[in-house]
């Protein structure tokens, strides 16, 4: 049984974010039992607060945000990596901006402030997050695999194109010392390549080579490495972090092939899932894997029963990784145009990308030297996209199709070539029996590049 844990006293840290470039003073003071971890934004009227858990994360790309705008807290997973790595359960972290600031880029400078303090147990038991059956979890190219342990262990394998990098792989048992010594140092990294995408997208705008490790195609700019794979030694840190949104201390071993944020964070809440031994209320199951349990009844496997918690969590968000588009979707290669669903409201509105890459096999005649994507193939990716908006409203959807009857309206504004991401956004304008309309637009670093109005009928595959 352990005893929960705070901080004896203040300490407070000033510097600027790493994304929105905002000066920040963050404050950590110790807090009751039982109150657990807690953001609060002294710069906004009535100093909102905002629990660290995963029910108010926000699934975002490059960092793990809690709670929408206008109190919204960005880029909180260094922080809380410290925080979890030290095994502190109770603590009132207040900030005067959006953003903690990104010191050198790493958790120790945020550990630092928990060891100035002291650590303290005071009354009450801690909270344990503990699995009964094992999790896997895949959003896009994050695979998890999470199984029932005594202790945090982690196995994590990162792959990124770049002699410096390539593919890494590092196990951690997580204790307060393996953490201070062997991944809280490691700093956050980036390619030069991305700078001017990711600036234009809002992000970095604080980030710099002192509070970064920034790599060209070759080497690494203006720093020393402090270890040779300090690469995965960060995205290990990272996932702890993450895993601090399960509200608890968490006991698993959990195995993360290229982990990002927005797939930390679904594996904690399918892992809260499984924890409980039943889904959580509220929450939609996908009717292709839940069709298949209940034709399994009470023999499904404790595997498969995981898996639908997983799908649960998946689908509480409104997301949906590749694996759980082609259960929906009877498209296949080479015709599947849909990588990710990214919220979908049955009945409503969907949204959904696809990364147009060089090895599309139609750029080897349009055009040879000039590639360009066709135009019919970006409204059948839109299509695609609308499906997975109308098969997610119907019972059983891996017995059913979606037939499109119409097309008006439609409009191309610029060509999309390899390297452009495709969103799709759609709306259901109009239901009548088993027919529909629905308005959609594509578009690329947001800008609209196509648009359209689609008729559709739903009929038994």
């Amino acid at each position: 049984m352990s005893t929960r844990r705070t901080i004896a006293r203040t300490v407070t840290m000033d510097g600027v974010g790493l994304h929105l470039g905002v000066p920040c003073r963050l404050s950590m003071s110790p807090a009751a039992a039982g109150s657990g971890v807690r953001f609060r934004r002294t710069d906004l009227e009535g100093t909102p607060s905002i629990a660290a858990h995963t029910d108010v994360a926000v699934l975002t790309e490059r960092r793990t945000q809690l709670g929408e705008e206008p109190s919204a807290l960005h880029t909180v997973e260094h922080v809380l990596a410290a925080v979890a790595g030290a095994g502190i359960d109770d603590l009132e972290i207040a900030m005067d901006g959006p953003e903690p600031p990104i010191a050198d880029g790493s958790a120790a400078p945020f550990l630092a402030m928990i060891t100035e303090a002291g650590i303290v147990e005071q009354l009450g038991r801690a909270e344990h997050l503990e699995l009964r059956e094992s999790v896997r979890v895949v959003d896009g190219e994050s695979v998890y695999e999470a199984h029932p342990a005594s202790e945090l262990r982690l196995d994590v394998t990162i792959d990124f194109p770049h002699p410096l990098i390539g593919r890494q792989s590092g196990s951690w048992t997580i204790t307060p010392d393996v953490f201070e010594r062997e991944l809280a140092p490691a700093r956050t990294f980036g390619f030069v390549r991305e700078v001017e995408y990711l600036r234009s997208r809002g992000l970095i705008q604080g980030a710099s080579t002192s509070n970064a490790v920034v790599l060209d195609d070759a080497r690494v700019l203006d720093t020393t490495l402090r270890w040779p794979d300090e690469f995965v030694r960060h995205k290990a840190m990272d996932v702890v972090g993450d895993l601090a949104l399960a509200g608890a201390r968490v006991r698993a071993h959990v195995v993360a092939h290229r982990p990002s944020h927005r797939g930390t964070v679904l594996l904690v809440r399918a892992m809260r899932a499984a924890s409980t031994g039943a889904a959580p209320a509220g929450l939609r199951t996908n009717g292709a894997v839940a069709g298949a349990a209940a034709a399994n009844g009470a023999a499904a496997s404790a595997a498969g029963t995981a898996h639908v918690r997983a799908m649960d969590a998946v689908m509480k968000s409104g997301t949906l990784g590749i694996e759980e588009v082609m259960r929906v979707l009877p498209h296949r290669y080479p015709f599947l145009l849909v990588d990710r669903i990214l919220d979908l409201e049955p009945g409503k509105r969907v949204v959904g990308l696809k990364n147009v890459t060089i090895n599309e096999p139609f750029f080897q005649g349009h055009f040879p030297g000039h590639p360009i994507m066709p135009g019919v193939l970006i409204i059948e990716a839109m299509a695609q996209v609308g499906g997975m908006l109308l098969l997610g409203a119907v019972e059983n959807p891996e017995s059913k199709v979606v037939y499109f009857t119409s097309l008006n309206d439609v409009r191309w504004r610029r060509p999309v070539k390899p390297g452009d991401q495709l969103r799709f956004e759609l709306e259901l304008l109009q239901v009548r029996g088993p027919m529909c309309k629905m308005s959609g637009v594509a578009k690329v670093d947001g800008e609209v590049v196509a648009e359209a109005q689609m008729g559709a009928m739903v009929r038994d595959r």
